[in-house]
């Protein structure tokens, strides 16, 4: 969305839910049991069988939901990974229709790494290969076919993947996984009137997002976990589509952030508030040693569509209890030594300009705002409304005058959603990388959203960066590590990256919006690694 367009807008379920097969328990108190995702390392042979399936999962009501997950109904199992290992995956599609999955954060050949080219067609088995070569990290898994990522992560498909290396083995944290080391992997969903997954990609998508009101936490409502009294270690994934979130405790007991996307930082960062953007992960430590139950909550964001009832208000996403066993009691002082930051003198430098359709974003924003009102418009004076309306009319009157309309209707199909935004004025074309990248050599990637007002979570294949600044300012501490993931929201960020990894053209690497339904609709550039 252009400054000149728009004005900036700022800003108890059911716990009956029935969980994935990881678990069947529910406490008295009514939260089910937080599922616990089984830990899968690969067989003697290197192996790892990943079943892409459709299934059945009970979230709220009477009804059951179709659902789709990896050797199960819903997201899938923990593979652990280890430094210097060789890996084949073994990935078949039982569903009838086409699909992919990429290594999120994996640092493997553009062959495989499982873009929008890497297709796995229904009956079909695809069989990548590499060697595990960087450091321990919480990694993940999930589909990227072209235009329709966002409908199959909404479905179901995804996973975590845990690194370990010779250091994280040694370092003295919670590794109990299940008990005191637990994944936390972050969705929301909506559902219709049947019970069924509501996915829809229209106008309102394409410029928002695809969110709804359900959240769930590693597929269950509201769940309760029961820790030892000690150092407790959340592996928070934001798996949302397009949902921002800012996770706290409850108490408001601080939290202790020991790793970013690709790793460890170098010493624990002490947050009160934890911002998470879709895609990222942060590992957590949390001090539970005073027995007291409490709740990691998400706290309400700026971000148009997601101030909507329940996340108007802090949302409990997960109950703490604890047991009388003592668990770890001790916060290392010290975690990874991360190499300096090279000068980015004479280095490579590369410019990735966002940007959105205005006609298609403005008509989003219409239609957000017809369906839900204005308390999905949060943060507005009443200024900037009948700015937005004025716009909005320009617009519709623009498209009608092309047989256009808007707001998810029939007249959607006459909208080119699908190439309705661009990285450098051009909407996403697998068969045209972008540029080429010399393997090994370190670039500076400046990536801006200067005058466009939307969240773009900017998600680059292939490596681990370094971010040298976030939205004009330097990084926050605990997003000073490896990441994979950089904030660009109405301004320039820029990372430092560099690949170890050949990507020729046919299996190029991508980089893109990680809000879901911004990829899909063309915010996507592929670029080739050569020797």
């Amino acid at each position: 969305m252009q400054r000149r367009d728009f004005i900036k807008f700022g800003a108890g379920f059911s716990a009956a839910a029935a969980l994935p097969l990881w678990s069947t328990r529910v406490f008295a108190a009514g939260h089910p049991s937080l599922p616990i995702p089984p830990l899968v390392k690969p067989d003697a042979q290197g192996q790892i069988p990943l079943n892409i399936q459709a299934g059945k999962t009970h979230f709220r009501g009477a009804n059951l939901t179709t659902t789709w997950g990896f050797n199960g109904a819903l997201l899938g199992p923990a593979l652990h990974l280890t430094r210097g290992s060789n890996v084949t995956m073994l990935v078949t599609n039982q569903l009838s229709e086409t699909t992919t999955v990429h290594w999120h954060g994996l640092e493997v050949p553009g062959n495989a790494d499982g873009g929008p080219q890497a297709t796995v067609a229904p009956g079909n088995t695809w069989k990548p290969q590499f060697q595990v070569d960087q450091p321990a990290a919480t990694c993940w898994f999930h589909p990227h076919p072209h235009h329709v990522s966002g409908h199959h992560v909404a479905m179901g498909l995804g996973g975590l993947i845990v690194i370990e290396d010779d250091e994280s083995s040694a370092a003295t944290l919670p590794k109990s996984w299940g008990a005191d080391d637990i994944p936390v992997i972050l969705q929301d969903k909506r559902l219709n009137n049947h019970g069924q997954i509501d996915y829809k990609m229209d106008v309102m998508s394409a410029a928002i997002g695809w969110f709804g009101d359900l959240m769930l936490t590693n597929g269950a409502v509201y769940p309760q976990h029961v820790a030892p009294r000690g150092w407790l270690r959340l592996r928070f994934l934001n798996g949302c589509n397009a949902r921002s979130l800012k996770l706290a405790a409850s108490d408001k007991r601080p939290m202790y952030v020991i790793a970013s996307d690709g790793g460890y930082l170098p010493e624990p960062v002490k947050v009160a508030e934890l911002p998470i953007l879709m895609g990222e992960r942060f590992e957590v430590l949390v001090d539970t040693s005073n027995g007291k139950p409490f709740d990691i909550v998400t706290l309400p964001v700026v971000q148009m569509g997601m101030v909507l009832a329940p996340f108007d208000n802090a949302l409990p996403v997960l109950h703490i209890e604890t047991t009388s066993t003592a668990g770890q009691k001790n916060l290392p002082d010290r975690l990874a030594a991360l190499p300096a930051i090279p000068s980015t003198d004479g280095m490579p430098h590369r410019m990735l300009r966002l940007a959105m359709d205005s006609k298609v974003d403005m008509l989003g924003m219409q239609a957000l705002m017809d369906r839900y009102g204005e308390k999905a418009m949060a943060g507005m004076s009443m200024d900037d409304h009948e700015k937005m309306k004025m716009g909005s009319t320009m617009a519709m009157n623009g498209m009608e005058d092309h047989g256009m309309a808007h707001g998810g209707k029939s007249d959607d199909k006459h909208i080119d959603l699908f190439n309705a935004n661009f990285i450098n004025d051009q909407a996403f074309d697998m068969k045209k990388p972008m540029f080429d990248v010399k393997k090994g050599q370190y670039e500076k990637w400046t990536i801006s959203g200067q005058g466009d007002m939307m969240l773009h979570p900017f998600h680059i294949h292939g490596t681990q960066f370094r971010i040298l600044s976030e939205n004009g300012k330097p990084p926050a501490a605990h997003r000073s590590g490896w990441k994979d993931t950089v904030h660009v929201e109405d301004a320039i960020s820029e990372v430092m990256v560099k690949f170890d990894h050949l990507a020729p053209p046919e299996k190029a690497y991508m980089a893109h919006c990680h809000l879901l339904e911004h990829e899909d609709t063309g915010m996507m550039m592929s670029f080739t690694v050569s020797a």
